[in-house]
């Protein structure tokens, strides 16, 4: 299986897309066969959306698209963030091995007898959805239960005005009234993408970003967003523990030292059973990282950006350049190891898609493109698309301040 990539950058979506085409044209597009693209664009492009995607069908008419919009995209060693940025990838996977879904289409539960009758099943799914969705968690996680893994990964379009996303697939008879027009392929609201049967490889990691503060602690007593006790304990004050704060700080203390250490903290959630540090002093894939969003200093109480339940684990943390750079190369280094030729002959990383959050990019580490050399340093050279994210979504799980690669091997 082979991938091509290109990316470049100018505030009229039209001519952003001439030179992308220039250079997957020098790459040997045309003779590619191509059957599966993808297409990521900035909020400065959104606009552009539909001229692009219709230009992209004119070019190559038997490719299957899908895409979103972002606050910013990514390619193999940049990062567009805040320009006006186009960045596709394309591969000839075989038709038999993906399902492209969306609105109109969306993707069938697996039939109980797929499996000995040979009908086609969803292994795991590539999803972009629209935040703006009301009961977008469950959205995400009906999704999962349409795949034979529970696993799908993407991220939620981050555009201001437009929180667009793209799919279609010409091959596709669209399901509805026999007389309404083809869908355009730019989608408002839900969810669309495309799954994959287990025919195709691929190794998917979180990586969080977050470095844990203090131990892990189980919620004990809670109500709606509100964690009142940990391990029996008060919620409030195994906070100030964590931050070195006296339970018993002045006023004028507290505002001074310990508010500033409380709003840079945040909390890292997972569901009763998960492995809350499944990696070390990392966190595990299940956790997902949240704000803390208020105080109850009358009943020692902490309010978190999610709801909580008895039952739960839950750490503070907090986000560091540091954290972020060594999580990274460490799920990077993960991956890597998958496709090690001696544990997995035959295999190799041939294409990749990175979902970042919105807060995160080069900034976050350090220097402008920082976050996408780190994954270069470890993949190689291959074609890694992606965008930044307002939401990143993995399992069955809708995550902020992560990053969530996914490699294809071939």
């Amino acid at each position: 299986m082979r991938f091509l990539h290109a990316h470049a950058m100018h505030p009229r979506g039209e001519l952003a897309l001439e030179l992308v085409w220039a250079q997957l044209a020098s790459q040997g597009a045309h003779h590619m066969e191509a059957t599966l693209g993808w297409c990521y664009l900035t909020e400065e492009l959104a606009d552009s959306a539909q001229t692009i995607l219709a230009s992209l069908r004119e070019r190559l008419p038997h490719v299957a698209w899908v895409g979103a919009v972002g606050a910013g995209v990514l390619a193999t060693g940049v990062e567009y963030i805040d320009e006006p940025a186009l960045v596709v990838m394309l591969c000839n996977m075989p038709m038999s091995d993906f399902r492209v879904f969306h609105g109109r289409q969306p993707l069938a539960p697996n039939h109980p007898l797929a499996a000995r009758e040979g009908m086609w099943r969803a292994h795991t799914a590539l999803v972009h959805a629209d935040g703006h969705s009301p009961d977008l968690p469950e959205l995400i996680q009906e999704l999962a239960e349409r795949t034979d893994t529970g696993y799908v990964f993407g991220g939620v379009s981050a555009g201001q005005s437009q929180s667009l996303h793209m799919a279609m697939d010409p091959h596709v008879q669209v399901h509805g009234e026999p007389d309404a027009p083809p869908p355009s392929g730019i989608w408002h609201g839900g969810l669309s993408g495309v799954a994959f049967n287990d025919h195709v490889r691929l190794v998917s990691r979180v990586t969080q970003g977050c470095e844990p503060i203090g131990p892990k602690r189980e919620v004990t007593a809670a109500h709606r967003n509100v964690v009142y006790e940990l391990d029996g304990l008060p919620a409030l004050n195994c906070l100030l523990k964590d931050l070195g704060v006296p339970v018993t700080v002045s006023e004028s203390d507290w505002h001074r030292d310990a508010l500033p250490k409380v709003r840079a903290t945040l909390v890292g959630l997972s569901d009763a059973g998960s492995d809350l540090l499944s990696h070390g002093p990392h966190f595990g894939a299940d956790t997902r990282v949240r704000h803390l969003v208020g105080l109850d200093p009358s009943r020692y109480g902490v309010a978190l950006s999610d709801l909580v339940e008895p039952g739960m684990q839950l750490a503070f943390c907090q986000r560091h350049v540091a954290a972020a750079r060594q999580d990274l190369v460490r799920i990077c280094a993960e991956i890597r190891e998958e496709f090690d030729p001696v544990d997995h002959p035959g295999s190799s990383p041939v294409g990749a898609v990175y979902v970042s959050c919105a807060g995160r990019g080069g900034p976050h580490f350090g220097a402008p493109n920082a976050e996408m050399d780190i994954i270069a340093h470890a993949l190689g050279d291959i074609p890694v698309v992606g965008f930044f994210a307002s939401g990143e979504i993995a399992r069955h799980h809708l995550y902020g301040y992560t990053g969530v690669l996914t490699v294809f091997g071939g």
